[in-house]
């Protein structure tokens, strides 16, 4: 195992015998893990509501105590957490039922430093792949570095400054249009960082109400509110030492604000239903499409939080505004998505290029993306030709539409619509910045051939 993932491990021990304590964490500091020792059911269960622990160490017999009574209240603190029942050759079938009870895995003493080393790290691998398989299930399949491949002035300078604060742990401030790859650039400084080994954790904030938003970062305790089956870590506990990404900040309700800039101000938070105050050692950065300093100034977003997250801010240039990068960016894509899908398309017809570099793209690279992700799928042949980029032919307006342009309110209307809807994630999403329900914006898309 590296080093610097032992580092990161916290183990909890759980034994009556002092000498197994003491002999289990020499063994297990040694190797860079951070321990923590318990000489008895109490104190575990103390320590597992307090703080978080990858793995733990539990021995089956614990004086008058069972190890496998205290099984399931270490799962319902913790159950993310891997048990390796310690046992005695004499107590197997035992060790045996609490495999069955859902330990991991068992330990049979006296073991050498090696066989406990080599179950520890067993289990946390095991427990690191669990982490990258639920970091996978929330990225976004379709984001990659090539947005930060540019022949465009602006995006050099946005690039540069990515590399001269990635390795400070300053707050970040990403500004622009929706779809103009604020999260890839936020990935670029965690990549580029000292904390690039740990997780990138992203945490979506119109998603969620005020009250389930704070469960989603900070965490509950079971029975914390209707639906707290069991504790359940937050987003800042799954970002230890790595980096936090607070995806459209200013959605983040006013009710939560004050908790929010505490956290970020002190690095100090509390489970929802939870007394305990906890410490994150996380690096953020946040994201918007929103002009804070105007919600300040209309009472939609505190003005101290502002300060707290605008330590460095990045201005991420819209994509007709970096003309240059047009080409390399499609090809990319087209590429991308033939191969992902099995389609034969290998390149653009000159008039299929001459309509994307046309075009104004109101929703930046994200619509660029879902353009040609679009073409592939339906390209029978090598070349996808114009006919199957769904924008405006060339005739039409190229120029984002502005206020006091000589243009129909239809006209309007139907640009608005199409730059919405290229950058939401669904049509209820596009329907609710719309202000317009569902059925409404499934009526305009047809009327104007969306």
């Amino acid at each position: 195992m590296a080093e610097s993932s032992a580092e990161n491990t916290r183990i909890l021990l759980i034994d009556d015998e002092q000498n197994i304590l003491r002999t289990f964490r020499y063994c297990l500091e040694d190797a860079g893990h951070r321990v923590t020792a318990a000489a008895d059911a109490g104190q575990a269960e103390q320590l597992v509501q307090r703080d978080v622990f990858d793995l733990c160490f539990l021995d089956l017999r614990l004086g008058e105590t069972s190890g496998l009574d205290l099984l399931p209240t270490l799962h319902q603190y913790a159950p993310w957490m891997k048990v390796v029942i310690v046992t005695a050759h004499s107590s197997i079938d035992s060790a045996l039922d609490a495999i069955r009870a859902g330990a991991a895995d068992y330990l049979v003493k006296p073991c050498s430093p090696e066989q406990l080393r080599m179950a520890a790290t067993k289990q946390i691998r095991a427990r690191r792949l669990e982490q990258r398989v639920e970091a996978l299930e929330k990225e976004d399949s379709a984001t990659s570095s090539a947005e930060m491949d540019s022949a465009s002035p602006a995006m050099k300078k946005v690039l540069e400054t990515l590399h001269q604060v990635a390795d400070t742990d300053a707050t970040v401030l990403m500004l622009g249009e929706s779809g103009t790859g604020k999260g890839v650039a936020a990935r670029t400084i965690h990549r580029c960082s000292p904390r690039a080994k740990e997780q990138f954790v992203t945490v979506n904030c119109p998603s969620l109400s005020a009250e389930l938003l704070e469960s989603e970062l900070f965490g509950h305790k079971k029975g914390a509110f209707t639906g707290a089956t069991e504790n359940k870590l937050g987003r800042v506990d799954q970002a230890e030492r790595g980096t936090l990404f607070l995806d459209e900040v200013g959605d983040v309700p006013l009710a939560l604000q004050p908790k929010l800039l505490r956290f970020i101000q002190d690095r100090e938070y509390e489970r929802v239903g939870d007394p305990v105050t906890r410490h994150a050692n996380v690096r953020i950065i946040a994201a918007t499409n929103h002009d804070l300093g105007e919600m300040v100034k209309q009472g939609q977003f505190r003005e101290d939080l502002l300060y707290r997250l605008n330590v460095i801010s990045v201005h991420m240039p819209p994509l007709r505004e970096r003309t240059e990068d047009l080409s390399q960016l499609a090809e990319t894509f087209l590429l991308r998505y033939a191969g992902s899908y099995r389609r034969p398309a290998r390149g653009f017809s000159d008039t299929a290029f001459d309509a994307i570099h046309a075009y104004a793209w109101p929703g930046n690279i994200r619509e660029l993306q879902n353009v040609i992700e679009r073409a592939v799928i339906l390209c029978p042949g090598a070349q996808v030709d114009v006919g199957l980029l769904s924008i405006p032919e060339t005739g039409e307006h190229h120029a984002r539409p502005r206020i006091g342009d000589s243009l129909s309110l239809e006209e309007l209307e139907r640009t608005h619509i199409r730059g919405v809807m290229a950058t939401s994630a669904s049509l209820d999403a596009a329907a609710k910045t719309l202000g317009i329900d569902v059925s409404t914006l499934y009526r305009k898309r047809k009327q104007y051939g969306l």
